[in-house]
């Protein structure tokens, strides 16, 4: 092990200049582009999103690191406070879902309240055989990514979403990078931090995600935090800010909306 890379302040951008501060951390897939399909439909006079690139990604693409969900925590709470943002809120997709797990484990005390979209639990995503290969071969085969994406959106959508998804995911993502987040957020056991917080928390899942399923939310995330409770969206897989974005605008804001 190296010495540990000190936190930075990632690049991002702010939408909206409301009093409900939400930090929005992108998934596997993409850049903080993640959010884009829902950024029209936000309450920008009641909401401020923070939407950072994380390391290996967007404008971070050539920022090294150990691409880690922790340094990523660290990056994040650094962000926060750059801001000024003593207590805000959290919204993970999938990976960053569990980037997100990560700062409530740091600073429990600062977090309102969290919201993962198809997120990745504090225990991993460990998997085995094929479904392994295919993920690690993902960093350099385009159409592994067009594999993993049509298959966590159950099948059902057109291909020139499916390769829009994928060429952003080449043209955002730097491959190492992409390839070292995988081993991060996959196969590192974290919950034992979280256990039992006090953070209320809203789980979003697609009904149409084979992966990150409402039923693997039970025995994870429901589990451990005691003030969560799960939502799940019909009409998306495991992408629901483009699939169902003004239902997850909704998902999203109410929940955060109802901390005091």
């Amino acid at each position: 092990m190296g010495p540990i890379v000190p936190p930075l302040v990632p690049p991002f951008e702010l939408v909206g200049e409301g009093p409900h501060r939400v930090v929005a951390i992108h998934g596997w897939f993409s850049d903080r582009a993640a959010f884009a399909a829902m950024m029209p439909h936000i309450d920008r006079r009641a909401f401020t999103y923070a939407l950072p690139d994380l390391r290996g990604y967007g404008e971070a693409r050539d920022i090294r690191g150990e691409y880690t969900t922790g340094e990523a925590g660290r990056d994040l709470l650094a962000l926060a406070d750059h801001l000024g943002w003593q207590r805000f809120s959290l919204l993970g997709h999938s990976m960053g879902g569990a980037v997100a797990q990560r700062v409530v484990a740091a600073v429990p005390d600062r977090v309102g309240r969290l919201v993962g979209v198809a997120p990745v639990p504090a225990s991993g995503m460990p998997m085995e055989g094929e479904q392994w290969e295919l993920f690690t071969s993902a960093a350099e085969r385009p159409e592994s990514r067009r594999a993993i994406i049509d298959y966590t959106t159950g099948g059902r959508h057109p291909a020139a979403w499916l390769d829009m998804m994928v060429r952003h995911s080449l043209e955002h993502s730097d491959a190492k990078a992409f390839r070292a987040w995988l081993d991060s957020w996959a196969l590192e056991d974290f919950h034992e931090d979280i256990l039992g917080s006090r953070v209320p928390v809203r789980v979003v899942v697609g009904a149409q995600d084979p992966a990150l399923t409402a039923e693997l939310m039970r025995q994870t995330w429901l589990r451990w935090y005691p003030r969560a409770e799960l939502v799940e969206l019909p009409g998306a897989g495991h992408y629901p800010a483009d699939e169902s974005p003004l239902e997850l605008v909704r998902a999203v804001e109410d929940f955060i909306a109802a901390d005091a």
